[in-house]
């Protein structure tokens, strides 16, 4: 994968869980212990929970790629070289933490600065939590979302940071509207199941433009129409890589 990729997103829980050849309890090993240490400089983003933060020299990871801590209710922090920030959390009452990570990962964005995309990983954790198994969105929520992020990569594709080709680590100036726009999507959350849908999404830049779509079963953590053009998970970017 580093190989043939520009950028690759590693979870940490994958380089430093290990499992007791007696009984299988999992544990958690030293990142410096393990053969992958040597190939952070290759990394551009790690990611680790509180949790699993205690396994990583965090001052020495920083200066090889940018650490993402996610802290639950606290948000995320994120560590660069000498740089760090918090990206602010959503305010959800937990019920059952289980793909918190997953949906954090899955709601990462290309073409957004790296605390956006951060903040929209929180939003799609925090909705995660806030039910039991399988998150469960509504459509509108999804269409609402997606015309504000793209109306954030087209400010950020403005920024002589990304027209160079770089990634943006400061927080942009709109990043707290952002924030607050993303906030206001989340309360159109619906109580009710989502199914899976085969869609075409309306291209309008208004969040507000009603969604037909025809239906039919049930899941899932994020739609695959949506996934298609603004929400991309590591799979997806590696793939076009």
């Amino acid at each position: 994968m580093l190989d043939i990729c520009d950028i690759v997103f590693v979870d940490i829980q994958a380089l430093i869980r290990v499992f007791d050849s007696i009984d299988g309890t999992v544990m958690l090993v030293d990142l410096r212990e393990t053969e992958f240490y040597r190939l952070l400089p290759r990394i551009r983003f790690l990611k680790a929970s509180t949790d699993e933060a205690p396994y990583v020299d965090v001052e020495e990871v920083r200066k090889c790629c940018c650490l993402v801590v996610t802290n639950g209710k606290e948000g995320c922090m994120l560590y660069e070289k000498d740089k760090a920030q918090q990206v602010a959390p959503f305010p959800t009452i937990e019920v059952d933490p289980t793909g918190a990570g997953d949906s954090f990962l899955g709601g990462l964005v290309e073409g957004l600065g790296v605390p956006e995309a951060a903040l929209l990983g929180n939003l799609f954790g925090s909705l995660t939590v806030g039910v039991i198994g399988l998150p469960k969105f509504d459509l509108k929520l999804l269409q609402r979302v997606k015309d504000e992020v793209q109306q954030m990569r087209l400010r950020c594709a403005r920024c002589p940071e990304c027209q160079n080709g770089e990634l943006m680590f400061m927080k942009s100036i709109d990043h707290e509207q952002f924030h607050n726009v993303l906030g206001a999507a989340a309360k159109l959350t619906s109580t009710h199941p989502t199914q899976e849908c085969q869609w075409d999404l309306p291209r309008s830049p208004t969040a507000e433009q009603s969604i037909h779509s025809q239906c039919s079963g049930q899941q899932k953590s994020i739609l695959s129409s949506f996934y298609e053009e603004v929400i991309k998970s590591p799979d997806d970017i590696l793939g076009q890589n």
